[in-house]
């Protein structure tokens, strides 16, 4: 145990100019809460919460974060809820992404600023568990993650659904004109029906099965769904686990090591996960100075097997996945591959959570180490002329006919044109086309959006076409599915390559080659570059920063002066 005791509030205090008055005002005001002398001498645990009445997912966090407290209490801790920034997803313009970081900052600095001995940090909607472990592994103080939780599915015409991946399914449905106006309506009452995250292997669950194999989440908590009361009794568990780092000094830099992020990386292929899981797990990693190689990614993705059969790329849902064993199932079968030596956020070591296999595990939903359910992980990594820092591709998610081919490209310069154009009956595109979009990307203004699932056209989904090849340098939902490769590096916003690509240029991609290729004569992009402009800046504001100190996605969507120095 560190001899670096709790401190409670007597912890960074108030520059007044006299310590002990300091000390002496801030236990006065503390006293007007109504807490008694015990409990102001206890170790003083933060509850960061991430609840706001513009995320739903993050509805049930009142009794959530009661439940923390109580365990707070019961283990002889002074639980200490304050508010952070909260990121809705649907709710945020541009983009959750251009916030995350915001939150991360709001968050560092909340857990610096204020006497706390460790922090629970209570989030869940895609961005908010990144900006929490980003922010808490910067602050340096000890921390221990609560996620909200998955949502439950509804029905509909004795049919499973399950925001979001269904929410896209259906919308597909509506644009070829499969259903009509009055069965969407019926469909969107039913795709989102409690609180919690979505219900697939979104990002939202991503993150919670990362940070789990991370070490920052209790074992067994990433998947209890929002309203199981498993939930309430993890959160009471975190409350006890958070005061025992306080007394242990336990902090994020000894659990986010160089061997736990390969471990997540391990997760995060085995499970199918979100491509953005990719861009946050850097970004939280470069806090540490760890950094996080696509191509070292390509080498683990094909040693790493599809042991997980959820949607979008399976059958079933997260409420499924905790039933079948959650993650504990997952790290059991992955033994062998993990380094057993990594700590988690209880002190003990993976090698002793997983010393005794898990019980009543369904082998429909988590599959054998020997019997996956395909060889090779779900994302790959591309380079090429196209990307000569990297582009992502979900290949479990995609259509294998489509991995290697040359096709044709049709260029949307924005996420504003794209929507102006695609559904355009004159639009000149045929199905073997590659559908490619511009300035989507971290500087581009659009704030790196979930802009990549780009819409099948119109006229070729009456048509019955249900996937073609998009490339963009934005991202796509961890709820989306197709062919569609992203994070084109470096983005169309400072003048990489794929600004420089017009219609009717020839691209090539290969999965199999890890290539992403722009087929034209090196003398004609040079001439294209000379005319290239760079868009003008956001006038002012955070949007200003953002623009100005973003990485790209390959180091995470970071800003430049967060990172650290490389351990």
């Amino acid at each position: 145990m560190s001899d670096d005791k709790p401190q409670g509030l007597a912890r960074g205090l108030t520059h007044y100019g006299d310590a002990g008055f300091a000390l002496f005002l801030r236990r006065s005001f503390a006293r007007s809460m109504g807490y008694s002398t015990a409990l102001l001498a206890e170790p003083t645990i933060g509850i960061a919460s991430a609840a706001s009445d513009l995320n739903n997912c993050h509805r049930h966090f009142p009794e959530l974060i009661d439940a923390v407290k109580r365990g707070v209490l019961a283990a002889g801790g002074l639980p200490l809820a304050f508010p952070t920034i909260s990121l809705g997803e649907v709710f945020l313009h541009p983009t959750s992404l251009m916030y995350r970081n915001l939150m991360a900052m709001d968050v560092e600095e909340m857990c610096r600023a204020q006497p706390l001995d460790a922090v629970v940090l209570v989030g869940g909607c895609d961005k908010t568990v990144p900006a929490q472990l980003m922010g808490a592994a910067s602050a340096g103080v000890p921390a221990i993650g609560l996620v909200a939780g998955p949502m439950l599915t509804a029905r509909h015409d004795g049919e499973r659904l399950g925001a979001c991946t269904d929410c896209r399914r259906f919308w597909a449905k509506f644009r070829s004109d499969e259903i009509d106006r009055t069965t969407l309506d019926r469909v969107e009452t039913k795709l989102a029906t409690t609180a919690g995250t979505c219900a697939v292997m979104g990002t939202a669950s991503t993150m919670a099965c990362v940070a789990e194999a991370l070490g920052m989440l209790l074992p067994g908590t990433a998947a209890i769904p929002a309203v199981h009361a498993d939930r309430l009794r993890a959160a009471e568990a975190t409350g006890r686990a958070a005061v025992a780092l306080a007394r242990s000094r336990l902090t994020i830099d000894r659990i986010v090591t160089p061997a736990a992020v390969e471990n997540a990386l391990k997760v995060l292929l085995a499970i199918g996960g979100s491509t953005n899981a990719i861009i946050h797990l850097t970004a939280i990693a470069g806090r540490l100075g760890i950094p996080v190689s696509l191509k070292h990614l390509n080498e683990l993705s094909d040693a790493t097997p599809v042991l997980v059969d959820l949607k979008p790329t399976g059958a079933h849902y997260m409420e499924d996945f905790f039933a079948a064993g959650g993650m504990s199932a997952v790290l059991h079968e992955l033994k062998p591959l993990l380094d057993l030596d990594c700590l988690t956020v209880t002190g003990e070591r993976l090698a002793e959570r997983l010393a005794a296999p898990p019980e009543g595990v369904d082998r429909a939903i988590i599959r054998t180490l020997a019997a996956p359910f395909t060889p090779a992980g779900g994302l790959v990594a591309l380079f090429g002329s196209l990307a000569p820092n990297g582009a992502i591709l979900k290949r479990s998610a995609a259509d294998a006919r489509l991995f290697e081919r040359t096709g044709r490209a049709v260029v949307f310069s924005s996420p504003s044109d794209l929507a102006a154009r695609i559904d355009d009956p004159a639009l000149d595109v045929e199905p073997d086309d590659f559908l490619i979009m511009q300035n989507a990307g971290p500087k581009s203004g659009y704030g790196m959006p979930e802009a990549g699932y780009l819409p099948i056209p119109a006229r070729l989904a009456r048509a019955g076409v249900k996937d073609m090849v998009r490339i963009s340098d934005a991202r796509m939902s961890g709820t989306a599915y197709g062919t569609v490769v992203l994070h084109v590096s470096p983005e169309a916003a400072i003048g990489g390559p794929l600004a420089l690509v017009q219609t009717g240029d020839r691209i090539r991609l290969s999965v199999r080659e890890r290539s992403l290729d722009l087929e034209v004569d090196t003398a004609v992009l040079a001439r294209r570059k000379a005319q290239w402009r760079a868009s003008p800046l956001p006038p002012r504001g955070y949007q200003r920063l953002y623009a100005e100190r973003v990485l790209q996605a390959e180091e995470g969507c970071d800003f430049d002066f967060l990172r650290s120095a490389t351990r």
